[in-house]
């Protein structure tokens, strides 16, 4: 079993007024029966020494769908001589991609969302595309995936909280879906929400955030070839601790803006809300790039810990991607806007 590093603690890497509210549910027992005991056990495996959540089983790819390899860099060779789809650092194991994992809507402790994944029910589900396109439409997730191939991006994944994975996504570019939908002239922005239904996602019967999380990008952020929604990874579909059957993959960005489960996404004329921002914006920028020079208010962002290491690393600008993305941001204050 890999060993977990000892991330921040809770009362570190949640709004205070949110982990203060979260003890008052806990005590209170009111979000899961047993609680309790399971947030006990939490603090301890969040101190780098406790419960983590049971191996889960992979599930394969749906039927007929073959995942390619990763593309080659664009123009052919990127300006840090590597391919940005796919870097060549050691893969965090399986195990820990799916076991430990930030989900509220399945619980609100890294273990929780692959005890409690079972109830989300990746099939038959639907999405959503509307607002400023030419191609409103409802669409079912097997025929989205018949639309695009799939291919491996294996990208460094940097999480707000100071650790990170490496993950080997499967996925298709959404900017090649933002093309197929046809944006009009007023489109500048992506705006994105996870289902809502406490039947399946429980955790939304707290109030520990609004409900359904949403998330937003810029269009040129949205239809950078390094975004992608995915739909899987290590060569298999994807978990419900880790977002099934479709998420969001943008990896020069905080985790959090990762946003899983999807079932709408709507190009708008205004920059739309995100649930994060919107909770704590002193904490949580829209942007979330990621920024060593730009600390949390509550921590540094200079250093992080690579899941199943033991030794801090540097944070890097833009989580490594900077060669690809930082043009994006020409000229912006990223400290005002973070």
């Amino acid at each position: 079993m890999t060993r977990l590093p000892k991330p921040p603690r809770a009362s570190e890497i949640t709004p205070e007024e949110r982990y203060l509210r979260r003890r008052e549910l806990i005590k209170s027992a009111a979000l899961f029966a047993g609680t309790a005991a399971t947030f006990g056990s939490g603090l301890v495996a969040l101190t780098g020494g406790g419960r983590r959540a049971s191996p889960v089983a992979a599930q394969p790819l749906p039927s007929g769908l073959v995942a390619a390899p990763p593309p080659p860099p664009p123009g052919g060779q990127a300006l840090s001589g590597k391919n940005p789809f796919v870097t060549d650092e050691p893969r965090t194991p399986f195990e820990d991609v799916t076991t430990y994992n930030n989900f509220y809507e399945l619980g609100l402790e890294k273990s929780d969302p692959a005890e409690r994944a079972s109830t989300l029910k990746p099939r038959p589900w639907t999405l959503v595309f509307e607002g400023e396109i030419k191609k409103p439409q409802r669409i079912d997730i097997d025929v989205l995936l018949k639309w695009f191939p799939v291919e491996e991006r294996v990208y460094r994944m940097r999480c707000v909280e100071t650790w990170s994975m490496v993950i080997p996504w499967l996925g298709f570019p959404l900017g090649k879906l933002i093309e197929r939908l046809e944006p009009t002239s007023r489109a500048k922005y992506v705006a994105f929400s996870t289902l809502y239904d406490v039947e399946q996602l429980p955790g939304q019967l707290s109030d520990v955030l609004d409900w359904p999380y949403v998330e937003g990008l810029r269009i040129d952020e949205a239809m950078h070839p390094l975004t992608v929604l995915a739909v899987g990874l290590y060569g298999k579909s994807l978990l419900g601790q880790n977002g099934a059957p479709i998420r969001l993959v943008v990896p020069w960005k905080y985790g959090f803006k990762g946003i899983k489960s999807l079932v709408r996404i709507a190009l708008v004329e205004k920059q739309p809300d995100a649930t994060w921002n919107k909770a704590a914006p002193r904490e949580y920028g829209f942007y979330a790039n990621v920024n060593p020079k730009v600390d949390h208010p509550r921590w540094s962002q200079a250093m992080e810990r690579r899941i199943g290491d033991v030794e801090k690393r540097p944070t890097l600008m833009f989580n490594g991607y900077a060669d690809e993305v930082a043009h994006l941001y020409a000229g912006m204050d990223l400290r005002m806007y973070y």
